[in-house]
């Protein structure tokens, strides 16, 4: 069941309506809730379920500061495809469980319930990632097999342990910070003023950007860490079982591009280096140059966008 409270916003291209869904899931046989934002053009038969990376919620993929140029879900619903950025458990406005109930794959189940709710509104369901909501994705997609296809951004399977250490070593218990209400110490959100240097370098510095990245910060269970980046146990046996088209993006990416990370010299290298790892031979890859981890919020993001539409819009 599904319980929507719908509002009306108009888009150049198509007039849009978007919905705050909560559908729920059982996790650990317990009932939760996952919240998400649906916005779905007039007439769209396709849908992107999206999930956001570690510390981030549903508004990575509708960045508030100048969407024109940063939010995927503005690009995605103005090129008539519909969206579905969710609020992985524990984070926005989903149930917060203890933490500990909380894996990469236990997100992935739950995504998994959210992908057959909606799939009965689409012809095509699309499930999408980034950073550790990406390692979700692709559990969900080889687990299940219930998508069109697989969107994998900010992540690849190789990662540059180097940049991913130093960073995951700057979190802090969310429990210790005011404006993170309601989590236990086994969630962890970033330090302040650590945003930059671990999701945006070597990208340019923007005040507004990096101030809206604040303003917007979540949580991540440590245990959602443990499962999504230890590839090899979990993520690797799920990303061979996909069968569906597979694009994964990246930027210049220092937590998983570089002499320990993939290969990011060009996209043929990326796609190389990362074949291996994938069961489907429909496997595009593509290079946000100029930027780091979080490559929604690059200046040059609509380039990215640009591949994904018209990727999407070309599915089998």
């Amino acid at each position: 069941m599904l319980f929507a409270a719908t509002l009306c916003v108009p888009a150049p291209a198509y007039a849009t309506t978007c919905e705050d869904l909560y559908v729920p899931v059982t996790v650990a046989l317990l009932p939760q809730t996952m919240h998400g934002r649906l916005c779905a053009p007039a007439g769209a038969t396709t849908v992107a379920v999206l999930i956001p990376g570690g510390t981030y919620n549903a508004s990575y993929w509708d960045i508030g500061y100048i969407p024109e140029t940063r939010s995927f879900r503005l690009a995605m619903n103005q090129a008539g495809i519909a969206t579905l950025a969710l609020d992985r458990l524990g984070t926005g406005q989903s149930s917060k469980p203890l933490s500990t109930l909380l894996s990469a794959s236990v997100q992935a189940t739950a995504a998994h319930q959210v992908v057959q709710a909606v799939r009965p509104r689409f012809a095509k369901v699309v499930i999408g990632g980034h950073s550790i909501g990406s390692a979700m994705a692709m559990i969900e997609a080889g687990r299940y097999r219930d998508v069109d296809g697989v969107l994998v951004t900010g992540m690849t399977h190789r990662m540059n342990l180097v940049s991913v250490i130093p960073t995951l070593a700057g979190m802090h218990p969310a429990a210790l910070d005011p404006a993170l209400p309601g989590r236990d110490a086994g969630y962890l959100t970033t330090d302040a003023g650590t945003r930059y240097t671990a999701f945006h370098t070597p990208g340019p510095y923007n005040d507004g950007a990096i101030a809206y990245d604040e303003s917007t910060k979540d949580v991540f269970a440590a245990t959602e860490a443990v499962d999504s980046l230890t590839l090899t146990t979990v993520v690797t046996p799920a990303s061979q079982q996909i069968t569906a088209p597979v694009l994964l993006v990246v930027g210049n990416d220092p937590n998983f591009c570089g002499l320990l990370g993939s290969d990011c010299s060009s996209p043929e290298a990326l796609r190389a280096s990362e074949a291996p790892f994938f069961g489907t031979p429909n496997l595009q890859t593509y290079i946000l140059t100029g930027y780091g981890h979080a490559i929604d919020y690059a200046p040059n993001a609509p380039l990215y966008f640009g591949v994904v539409g018209n990727w999407l819009k070309t599915l089998p």
